[in-house]
């Protein structure tokens, strides 16, 4: 299976396992600006060169070398659950994408028609009722995740602890995991164990979120889209997130993490 998800810069000083929706933009441009002093021009996911990636294939020996040896620092980044799902929501599902099309193509039709949720029209300032149809979308999440209809779940709303834990169960091991709350805290932790090619002065960097201004702004408190039965839907879709990376399940209004990571346990855990 190797190593999915994983991207590697090429002076090999350090390895990150993506997680979608987890600052994947900004560190991959770090990585990329750590080696060669510039920014990638575009979208980070969208480079070929530059950055070692998995779905490289001339990258794939590379990265499993380096990972099996354990030869280089390697982290990952995780967020709350409840902000993850919404951030999925508005720009997967409400929002347009980079290509001008819909995400996924009949996805959003598909959820209209079974679902009954409202996605909004840019023409009109993402005018619908954002409450419930999230919450039908939570619903559809679900499914996927729980029995794999109407469609197999997609790597944005998938669960963190499924990303992470295949990295784990091939041979990586990780250093550190970085809260995307406490991203320039963690992120500094990174650059302070690693050498760089380049130096990084992580208050310099701009923060690259390419899935903002394509879809409606979150009109509301995050707490206000989750009801008993949506936290309900969360606990079985997320448990282990918000146990291992230590979220707050009993209060969506609190992003932040409430204690620290065990990153023994996480490994135990994960790498069945």
């Amino acid at each position: 299976m190797g190593f999915p998800g994983t991207w590697m810069t090429e002076s090999e000083s350090v390895v990150y396992r993506v997680v979608p929706k987890c600052a994947c933009s900004t560190i991959g441009q770090i990585m990329f600006y750590s080696d060669h002093g510039t920014f990638f021009d575009g979208d980070i996911h969208d480079s070929t060169e530059g950055l070692h990636k998995w779905a490289q294939e001339g990258s794939q020996p590379l990265i499993e070398a380096n990972v099996l040896a354990h030869k280089s620092y390697a982290f990952t980044c995780v967020r709350n659950p409840y902000t993850r799902i919404l951030s999925s929501f508005f720009d997967k599902i409400c929002g347009i994408q980079r290509n001008g099309r819909r995400y996924r193509g009949n996805l959003v039709p598909l959820l209209i028609q079974k679902y009954g949720i409202e996605v909004g029209d840019p023409e009109n300032g993402f005018d619908f009722d954002q409450v419930k149809s999230f919450r039908r979308f939570l619903l559809f999440a679900r499914d996927t995740i729980r029995w794999r209809r109407p469609m197999d779940p997609d790597i944005h709303w998938s669960a963190m602890s499924g990303h992470v834990a295949t990295f784990i169960a091939n041979g990586g091991c990780y250093d550190k995991i970085v809260w995307t709350e406490q991203f320039n805290d963690g992120m500094q932790q990174v650059l302070d164990a690693i050498e760089t090619p380049q130096p990084v002065a992580l208050s310099d960097i701009p923060r690259f979120n390419e899935s903002e201004g394509h879809g409606p702004k979150r009109a509301h408190p995050v707490e206000d889209y989750f009801d008993d039965l949506s936290m309900h839907l969360m606990y079985e879709i997320y448990n282990r997130d918000f146990d291992l990376f230590r979220y707050d399940f009993d209060n969506p209004a609190n992003k932040m993490p409430v204690g620290e990571i065990d990153l023994d346990e996480v490994h135990a855990k994960l790498g069945d």
